[in-house]
């Protein structure tokens, strides 16, 4: 399995059981210092959202939602989360949260699409979050100081780890770096984006890069994002555009950058004609989200998601998300784990 990574001589250093209680203290313990960190109360989220609102995460804007027909609705369609990226959105407003506080939710998802490898699963579970601001705070600074408070929560839930499995040792920088994807190319203009991820991640240990989904200087994005939920066009103080961006680490287990967190400041009504127009996509402005957006019935806000599953994988030093969730993979794939000390659940 050409996409497997197989790091030499790994050993799970917990057993089955151990690894099942090390998800549980992850798991309940990081999502009570997130919601600390950025005053954030919990929600309910959905499965499944009507296909045709503009309410899905479109991703990369390719891959194909799990559909399926309502009986009760006269088979109008469903489809399966991508994420929640805007639909917290109109929860903030439905909800009528004040500037400085938020929401936070278990989110999962199929992605059906997704090539299956040690970081990627057809099952997806992040903690997605959102957090309303003002609209003098959709800035530079605001994005690096969110960055900053989770990154923190992820320090303090290693250090929680590190003490009760003492075969676990810490690994994470005390500090996050922060650099524009602009920047990152012209410091390796000859590699690739992954490439110019793991360079930057090896150097520095964990990093936030700015800037997802404008046209570099190469005339590439540094990677897709969807045009309506995060703003990537706007210029800030540093002169490069994009108010969004994803927190990476260097993860020693594979030897290589794995993101733990995609975020961002959220669109206003000005960024996201300007991003539909870029994106070819401005038929979605009649769109029940993209009208509610447009029509200015929706909060300034500040979200993203935060892989769960990846973070326990990192945090156990694990080497296959198949280690921490139940999901299917290919059978070649299972009998190679196996050989490998890759105990696939």
């Amino acid at each position: 399995m050409s996409k497997l990574i197989k790091p030499v001589n790994y050993q799970s250093l917990l057993d089955m059981h151990q690894t099942e209680q090390g998800i549980k203290l992850i798991k309940e313990f990081f999502q009570l210092n997130l919601a600390t960190e950025l005053r954030l109360r919990r929600v309910t989220a959905p499965l499944f959202v009507l296909k045709g609102l503009g309410i899905n995460d479109d991703l990369n804007g390719v891959e194909r939602p799990v559909t399926f027909p309502i009986k009760d609705l006269g088979d109008a369609k469903a489809e399966v989360v991508h994420s929640l990226a805007k639909w917290k959105r109109l929860t903030l407003a439905d909800y009528e949260v004040a500037p400085g506080y938020g929401i936070y939710t278990d989110m999962n998802a199929i992605r059906a699409d997704e090539e299956l490898d040690n970081l990627h699963s057809l099952y997806v579970d992040q903690w997605d979050w959102e957090a309303c601001i003002e609209k003098s705070q959709r800035n530079l600074a605001v994005l690096k100081d969110v960055v900053r408070r989770i990154y923190a929560a992820i320090l303090r839930t290693e250090y929680l780890v590190c003490e009760r499995y003492s075969c676990i040792k810490p690994f994470l920088p005390s500090a996050i770096h922060f650099i524009h994807s602009e920047e990152l190319l012209a410091m390796y203009p000859d590699k690739t984006a992954k490439e110019r991820e793991d360079l930057i991640c090896k150097k520095y240990g964990a990093v936030f890069v700015i800037g997802i989904g404008s046209k570099l200087a190469n005339g590439e994005p540094h990677d897709g994002r969807a045009p309506d939920y995060d703003d990537w066009t706007t210029e800030s103080e540093n002169g490069y555009h994009g108010l969004n961006g994803d927190i990476l680490i260097w993860y020693p287990t594979l030897d290589r950058a794995v993101e733990l967190s995609s975020m961002g400041i959220r669109v206003d009504r000005e960024a996201l004609l300007r991003q539909l127009k870029i994106a070819g996509t401005e038929d979605r402005k009649k769109l029940y989200f993209h009208q509610k957006l447009l029509n200015g019935e929706l909060p300034e806000s500040v979200g993203g998601g935060i892989g769960q599953s990846r973070l326990c994988m990192v945090l156990l030093h694990k080497a296959h998300l198949g280690e921490i969730q139940a999901s299917i993979w290919p059978d070649e794939m299972y009998k190679e784990c196996k050989a490998l000390g890759m105990n696939l659940i």
